[in-house]
């Protein structure tokens, strides 16, 4: 009797074996070349397997995905309203967030701006943001937490030198993914370890403290939380206090804090802050725009406002402060000579931002772990507004209008 299954059968038996053969007679090259176009052609089918069962959970793939299924970590509402003052921006919260950030030290994580990392998540909920060119004219923040919660930070990206300068201010936590270690003045991470920092580093930590995301590609989809990485801090007691008991805050200078100006005494500037931090394409140039009812500035990205993914709420510090610092090339061998340097230790001038105002003046930072100041043409300490404090540093002689 015809058995047309079993001739089936046999008919793909046959095909597979002369696809064998085909194979085996092929050059050792061809053999790679189809090696490598039947293993894209298999990881195809499995992304769109994985598709299919997220659309089918429900789940979309543009979604920061956790390998700890939903992210439930706390992120905070801003602050503003009770009266305990932030040791880092002076805005104040109620009792309940200072129980909280009396038990932890302050935490400073890397994260980047590359174009294709955009749009970031938790940089609106960070205490106090540095900002300045990684390489290529690039910029990268470091984010510095105590008082509030993100329930998301992404993309975490690598070390550099000068941030570690800026993060010494703070005796903090350091957040990163790698970073520079060639040889020479801007070995970031053979720094860290000399000088002692407390060290995040994904590569020491891993999963479940860091997790890389289904929202982009690598390496722009490392992310961690607040939450996280304080308790990985506190596993390896690095929480307030020291080994001899002396807290992060013991010899912690605090800038000088005041309220907002009175409306009526705010100026409202017919011309918005551009900030070019190199010449060329102006991908990285920023745009801040005075509001004079929040009395914040609104960052853009050229005309394109900066928001954060994780709050939707668009970059708003209450006070924008640009330092000129010299850079220069590390000329430590690494392909491209990318690596930079800024003259963070001493002082230059600066321009501070707020109430609608500029205050000419100049920082001052007198070592590594000494922390900055910001000073009129008078040489007197300025009070800063309650709030975000976002801190440009840009090589001397950038053109900055306003």
């Amino acid at each position: 009797m015809f058995n047309s299954k079993r001739v089936r059968k046999l008919s793909k038996f046959f095909i597979v074996t002369k696809l064998i053969l085909k194979f085996q007679g092929l050059s050792a090259g061809a053999k790679i070349v189809w090696s490598i176009l039947i293993l894209l052609v298999l990881f195809l089918i499995s992304f769109g397997i994985t598709l299919g069962v997220l659309k089918a959970l429900g789940k979309s793939i543009s979604s920061p995905l956790s390998p700890l299924s939903n992210l439930k970590d706390t992120t905070s509402e801003k602050g503003g309203s009770g009266t305990n003052a932030c040791p880092l921006n002076g805005l104040t919260f109620n009792d309940d967030q200072k129980e909280k950030w009396e038990k932890r030290r302050p935490l400073g994580v890397m994260v980047e701006n590359h174009l294709d990392s955009r749009p970031q998540s938790g940089v609106s909920r960070a205490d106090v943001v540095y900002e300045a060119v990684a390489e290529g004219g690039i910029t990268r923040f470091l984010a510095m937490y105590l008082c509030q919660d993100a329930g998301d930070i992404t993309p975490i990206r690598s070390a550099r030198t000068y941030y570690v300068d800026w993060l010494s201010e703070y005796d903090a936590l350091y957040s990163h993914v790698g970073g520079a270690n060639t040889d020479g003045p801007a070995d970031a991470l053979e720094q860290v370890r000399d000088y002692g920092i407390r060290d995040m580093d994904q590569f020491g930590l891993g999963f479940p403290t860091y997790w890389r995301g289904s929202d982009r590609f690598a390496p722009h989809n490392v992310h961690s939380t607040t939450e996280k990485l304080w308790e990985a801090a506190e596993k390896r007691n690095w929480g307030p206090q020291d080994e001899e008991g002396n807290r992060w805050d013991e010899n912690f200078v605090i800038w000088k804090f005041k309220d907002d100006a009175p409306s009526e005494s705010r100026r409202n500037p017919t011309k918005p802050l551009e900030v070019d931090f190199w010449e060329g394409p102006d991908d990285y140039d920023v745009t801040w725009k005075y509001d004079s009812t929040t009395n914040t500035y609104l960052r853009f990205h050229g005309q394109t406002a900066h928001v954060d993914a994780l709050t939707n709420e668009q970059i708003a510090p209450k006070v924008v402060v640009i330092q000129f610092q010299d850079e220069s090339s590390a000329d430590d061998g690494y392909p491209g000579n990318v690596h930079l340097l800024y003259e963070t230790i001493g002082s230059g001038s600066a321009l501070m931002f707020m109430d609608g105002k500029v205050i000419v003046g100049e920082w001052q930072k007198d070592s590594r772990t000494t922390r900055s100041k910001f000073l009129n043409e008078s040489g007197d300490e300025i009070e800063l507004n309650r709030g975000q404090i976002w801190i440009q540093i840009v090589p001397t002689g950038s053109k900055v209008t306003y």
